[in-house]
């Protein structure tokens, strides 16, 4: 199971526990607005043929959504900073994430 040392983990970092009442989501915002922004992101366009591949999805979106994606929090800014790129750098190009179903763009000389 993707979660069996989890509990283990929380100790080691001293993080206290704090349950929730299940199918109360209110109670649990940050969560639920990341499960959200998985399913209309990532998996209502993916059809998982096995637990394999649906690990390699999840794990390419959590690398984009912590790292590429741009957060209102964060007025409209990844997690990752990235450098403002001049149009002197040349043409834009895009990258495919998740297999083409999402794209990151950068500038690349000509």
């Amino acid at each position: 199971m993707l979660l069996r040392g989890l509990p283990t983990a929380c100790r080691r970092a001293r993080l206290q526990e704090v349950p929730t009442a299940p199918r109360f989501p209110w109670q649990n915002a940050y969560t639920e607005r990341f499960i959200g922004s998985l399913c209309r992101a990532c998996l209502d366009h993916v059809i998982a043929m096995s637990e394999r591949y649906l690990l390699r999805v999840l794990s390419d979106y959590a690398r984009c959504y912590s790292g590429s994606r741009t957060h209102l929090s964060l007025g409209k800014g990844p997690p990752e900073p990235r450098l403002v790129q001049r149009h002197e750098l040349g043409e834009v190009v895009a990258f495919p994430e998740f297999g083409g179903l999402h794209h990151r763009y950068e500038r690349r000389a000509a």
